[in-house]
């Protein structure tokens, strides 16, 4: 192990970093969120493609703040099961990572500038509270992840906000099926974080980190993971039912609820490292299932 990470070069190691496999969680709602605005007059392009940009900013800037705040902390450690943290191991300098994860969040802020400026001051809001929970999941003096509430924050600006924002972005108004999606894609990412903490309960226990999954237990957090990758079909259907989204998108993206259901079964019967791949495959159900709702919402409006 001690020479594999050895051999890891500076650019190999901050691509770990960034962890791209978690990127999907960020370009999902925000594609759904632009998506659902294309029938709207004033639809922008650019507006859509600098919403993504800041997103995958954000999203990056919590990756390289959990990977330097859990290290100077002592949540992670050698005993640690998940992939590789390049702080606790010594290949990327504690002020290194945290130059970083300011220099992400800057820039996350100079690209958003364009979107506060068309956005007004809901948008700035966002855009403030979206920074605070980006520095605040990990760090601070009250970490959301250390107490329990790691979920809820992701479900929230990884989920609603993102595509809430993004559609008010495009439209200037928020809309019943902005609403719905943010909540189903928020469950799905929220899903992403539970793998993450149910993977990480003995070390987090030991490390006093009191994660959602850590307080239920690993039977009740199996329980709560079928709930959340079940939960966005039920929306999106009772949706239909109420004439809210056409039939060809509930219907190419319930192809997903396959690939759900694997999961679901899978994730019941592993435990520690066993969940690492679920995981990233977790994340790629966020994307698939935006994916094939943007492509039905698009058929739909032909």
């Amino acid at each position: 192990m001690t020479q594999d990470i050895a051999d890891i070069s500076q650019a190999r190691a901050w691509l770990l970093a960034i962890r791209p496999r978690t990127l999907p969680a960020a370009i999902g709602p925000l594609l759904v969120g632009n998506v659902l605005a294309l029938g709207v007059e004033g639809f922008s392009l650019l507006t859509a493609l600098i919403t993504l940009g800041c997103g995958l900013l954000l999203q990056i800037s919590v990756n390289l703040g959990n990977d330097y705040f859990d290290s100077v902390s002592g949540v992670d450690t050698h005993e640690r099961l998940g992939p590789l943290r390049l702080t606790q191991a010594g290949i990327i300098a504690p002020k290194q990572m945290r130059n970083a994860m300011i220099a992400s969040l800057i820039s996350a802020f100079l690209v958003g500038f364009y979107l506060i400026v068309i956005g007004g001051w809901p948008i700035g809001l966002l855009a403030a509270a979206s920074i605070l929970a980006a520095l605040s999941y990990s760090g601070g003096p009250y970490p959301l992840a250390s107490h329990g509430l790691g979920e809820l924050t992701v479900f929230i600006f990884f989920g609603l906000v993102a595509v809430v924002g993004s559609f008010y972005l495009q439209t200037g108004i928020t809309s019943q099926e902005a609403w719905l999606l943010g909540a189903a894609i928020g469950s799905l990412n929220a899903a992403i974080m539970l793998v993450n903490n149910t993977r990480d309960m003995s070390t987090d226990a030991k490390a006093n980190k009191r994660t959602l999954a850590v307080r239920l237990g690993q039977s009740q957090a199996r329980v709560l993971y079928q709930t959340l990758v079940y939960l966005p079909y039920a929306i999106i259907i009772c949706a239909f039912l109420l004439g809210f989204l056409p039939g060809i998108a509930v219907i190419l993206c319930g192809l997903s609820l396959l690939y759900a259901r694997k999961l679901s079964l899978h994730f019941h019967e592993l435990s520690g490292a066993e969940l690492n791949p679920i995981l990233a495959k977790t994340a790629l159900l966020t994307f698939v299932f935006s994916v094939l709702f943007s492509l039905g919402w698009y058929l739909g409006l032909s």
